[in-house]
């Protein structure tokens, strides 16, 4: 099983930067047995990305439901390891689709991060409350979405989060970094700002 890929936006900040980048996806939203992969999903199950385009081809669905079983078993933090090793990221995406759907999860990322301690991890989540319950590690960043069910606890002021804006200028004008074409401006290693706008699309 293809663990840790590159989809088109990857594969353009990793050759900006000229970086190993790669992601790890799950099902946006929903399984394909119907299980949520969301859990704080709110208004982005209207307009998310990851429920378009080349995400929606039988075969990237499979892959995607693929990973998210695996997700749930024992076998999931060597089998990420592993591929780790193999491929040698020095940054790793967690969920260019789907979201930490539990503690448990949670917990496996936080023990790979662990395990690699040189590889820089980071995501995008609606799942707050969870997170700031959690003790990552620093090669662990994370960057809350301000349109799921929990963005009320979200401190614009001093947590890394994001904004979606119709267009570039509303973006800079609201003193916001773009990440729309560059994912990795989104992360501390990047931007000094927290407030990380994109566009939508």
């Amino acid at each position: 099983m293809n663990l840790l890929t590159q989809n088109s936006k990857i594969k353009q900040t990793s050759s900006k930067f000229s970086v190993r980048l790669f992601n790890f996806g799950i099902p946006a939203y929903k399984s394909g047995s119907g299980e949520i992969t969301c859990p704080m999903a709110g208004s982005c199950v209207k307009f998310c990305y990851a429920k378009k385009g080349a995400f929606t081809w039988s075969n990237v669905k499979r892959a995607y439901n693929n990973r998210y079983e695996l997700s749930k078993t024992d076998k999931f933090v060597p089998k990420i390891n592993a591929d780790i090793t193999i491929k040698e990221p020095e940054y790793v995406r967690i969920h260019d689709s789907g979201d930490f759907y539990s503690k448990e999860y949670l917990d496996k990322w936080h023990t790979v991060a662990i395990h690699n301690p040189d590889v820089r991890f980071y995501a995008y989540t609606n799942c707050v409350s969870m997170v700031k319950d959690s003790d990552l590690p620093d090669n662990f960043d994370i960057i809350f979405s301000d349109s799921g069910r929990q963005s009320r606890l979200i401190d614009q002021n001093n947590d890394r989060h994001t904004k979606i804006f119709k267009s570039i200028e509303d973006l800079k004008q609201a003193g916001y970094e773009d990440a729309s074409k560059y994912d990795l401006y989104a992360t501390k290693w990047f931007s000094k700002n927290n407030k990380v706008g994109l566009i939508m699309h």
